[in-house]
C-alpha cells in the first residue's frame, strides 16, 4: 500500500455541492456538473465500484486494505491506485494505523450522488 496521501486523523470527507436537487427536478449548472463528475467517473470503473461497495458495507464502518486486496485478481499497486482514485475524489477517507491503511466511506458525498440521481416514479392513475 502506498504511503502517499494517507494522513492519520484527517477527515477528507466533504460535501461538494450544498443543496443539489435531483436532476429530474432541475438542470445541473456547469460548475456543479464539473464538481461531481470526477466522483461519478471514479465509480464508473468496475473494480472501484466493487471496492466502494466493500468499503461502504464493512461491518465496523471501515475496512483494512489487507481485506480488500485478496478479493481481486490484481496486484497490490493496482488496488492502491484504485483506492487512491476513490480517496482523491472524496468518496472514501483513509487512516494509516501502523503498517495498514483503513478505509471508510464518505456518506455525505455518496448521499449527494444518490440524491442527484433520484427520479420519482409517478403514482398510478
Amino acid at each position: 500500500m502506498s504511503k502517499q496521501g494517507v494522513t492519520p486523523g484527517i477527515d477528507s470527507c466533504r460535501t461538494l455541492i450544498e443543496g443539489c436537487p435531483p436532476i429530474a427536478e432541475h438542470r445541473i449548472p456547469a460548475d456543479t456538473a464539473a464538481a461531481l463528475a470526477p466522483a461519478f467517473k471514479a465509480l464508473g470503473d468496475p473494480v472501484r465500484l466493487q471496492l466502494m461497495s466493500m468499503i461502504a458495507t464493512a461491518p465496523q464502518g471501515e475496512i483494512c486494505v489487507c481485506e480488500l486486496t485478496p478479493a481481486f485478481r490484481l496486484s497490490g499497486p493496482t488496488i492502491s491506485h484504485h483506492l487512491k482514485t476513490l480517496r482523491e475524489t472524496g468518496l472514501v477517507e483513509a487512516e494509516r494505523r501502523g503498517t495498514w491503511v483503513y478505509y471508510r466511506a464518505c456518506p455525505g458525498l455518496l448521499s449527494q450522488l444518490a440524491t442527484l440521481l433520484t427520479v420519482e416514479t409517478p403514482a398510478p392513475a
